[in-house]
This record gives structure tokens, C-alpha cells and sequence, in this order.
């Protein structure tokens, strides 16, 4: 679907690239589910295609376009969004400069830190969407603004297992923890997600393990039992990692499970 447009102007996204975006913006394809349920919360009608992995809302009723890393380029075409919005390291840079190509807007993300999320959602609703900074945002960040003031833990936060996989530097999780006083053991090491032997996770005796539900689906009876004598903390994969609406109760209800 493609809204009217008038004279196109060109913004830089977060990776510095131009995006020609229409005046008004009435079709937005989705390539992230973070950016789904923020355009979902803000601009629910111009929302025209997802990912299958876009779960939230629930009940999104939207053109269904393939995976983040596999989206179905041709269908996306087809949709004739007047942008596709996008992230720098949940979509493959092939894929992007393919649509770019075909003429297609592509608006990039780029967001490692809390700060750079609010930033940035604020830049993609202003210049991609040619909407206002939602509501919902502006509250996020007033969640957020106040600093920690607990007691100082240290963690390690597996993502995968078979191999065990950990969150290492620059993560938007990351800094979601260190802004509620757990340090990752691993926010040194070189890559952003090594691959750590168990072993060796087991003995760097952090104070926590947290086991995220997302990418891989630890939980209650899937990862705890491979660190015994260690706390273990299963938490939702989308208070800690998702950038959107669900930062205006991530902070309370992560405090809450990491207590």
C-alpha cells in the first residue's frame, strides 16, 4: 500500500545512508520485531508487512514477509512500502542493499546501548515514519532516567547452547543489565557473542546466570541444571532485549526477577 506522496526528502539513518522518504508515509514493512511493535503501538495503519518472527501485538494482522535473516525480497516488492524499516546487526546487509536497489527505502537501526534506543526510535518515528515521538517513548525514557542504586552483581547471559553462546561487548542487553547493576563477565571480550566452552562459563562463579527465553528458549527445566550451586535467573527475552513499548515495564519487572 502506498500512500500520497509529495516531494521526497532525503534523512541519513543511523548508519549514515540517505533514505529518500516520502512526505507522508503510509505503508511500513517491518524487518524487526522490536521496530513491529513500536510502528504496531504507534501507527497500527500503516503497518503493512512483519516478519514471522514478529510476535507482538498478538493479534498483528499483516502481510507476512519470511524470517529477519531470509526475508522474501519479492514480496516485500510487491508490498510497495513507502519505507522498510530495518537493523544493522538483526538483518543481513545483502538483503538491504537488494531492496535498495529495487528502489526500495530501507531505513537502518543501529542500537547497542539504552540510549542510543531512544535516540534512535525517536530519529526512525520522526524522519522514517514522518510521525510524532509516540508517547509510549517519552515515558520509556522517564523509566529509565532514574540511575540504580542497588547492590552491584557480576553475570554471564547465555543466548545459545550446543554451543553455549554468551553475550559479550557493544549489546543492547548488555547495557540493559549494567543499568541495573550487573556487570557481564564477558562485556571485554572481543566478539559481541563468543562461543565459551560451559566449563568454563560454570567457573567464572558469577553471582547470576541469566537465561533470556530468546534467541534460544532457556527456561525453568532448559539451562539452569547445567550450572549447579549458581543462581539462575530465566527472565523474558523481550524485556531484555526488545527496543520498543515493552521498555516502559522492562525495568520494574526485570528488577523484580533479578532481586
Amino acid at each position: 500500500m502506498s500512500g500520497l506522496k509529495s516531494e521526497n526528502s532525503a534523512l541519513r539513518d543511523d548508519t549514515g545512508v540517505p533514505v529518500q522518504i516520502p512526505e507522508t508515509v503510509s505503508g511500513i514493512v517491518s524487518l524487526v520485531p522490536s521496530l513491529t511493535e513500536s510502528v504496531a503501538a504507534t501507527l497500527p495503519g500503516a503497518l503493512t508487512g512483519a516478519t514471522d518472527w514478529c510476535t507482538h501485538p498478538a493479534d498483528l494482522d499483516v502481510t507476512r514477509i519470511g524470517g529477519t535473516k531470509n526475508p522474501d525480497l519479492e514480496a516485500i516488492r510487491r508490498l510497495r512500502p513507502d519505507v522498510v524499516l530495518a537493523n544493522a546487526e538483526e538483518n543481513r546487509a545483502p538483503d538491504i542493499e537488494a531492496l535498495r536497489a529495487a528502489g526500495v527505502p530501507v531505513w537502518v537501526t543501529r542500537i547497542e546501548t539504552l540510549d542510543q534506543a531512544f535516540t534512535s526510535l525517536a530519529r526512525m518515528f520522526t524522519g522514517a515514519c514522518r510521525t510524532a515521538v509516540p508517547a509510549w517513548l517519552a515515558e520509556a525514557g522517564e523509566v529509565w532516567r532514574e540511575p540504580y542504586r542497588g547492590p552491584r552483581r557480576t553475570a554471564v547471559i547465555p543466548i545459545w547452547r550446543r554451543p553455549w553462546m554468551v553475550v559479550g561487548r557493544d549489546t543492547f542487553t548488555g547495557d540493559v543489565l549494567a543499568r541495573l547493576g550487573v556487570r557481564n563477565l564477558y562485556a571485554d571480550h572481543p566478539e559481541r557473542y563468543p562461543r565459551i566452552p560451559l566449563p568454563e562459563l560454570a567457573g567464572a562463579a558469577p553471582d547470576l546466570v541469566v537465561l533470556p527465553d530468546e534467541p534460544y528458549a532457556f527456561g525453568d527445566t532448559d539451562g539452569p541444571e547445567s550450572f549447579p550451586g549458581l543462581r539462575c535467573v530465566p527472565v523474558s527475552g523481550r524485556l531484555l532485549t526488545w527496543y520498543g513499548p515493552s521498555l516502559t515495564e522492562a525495568r520494574a519487572e526485570l528488577e523484580r526477577a533479578l532481586r
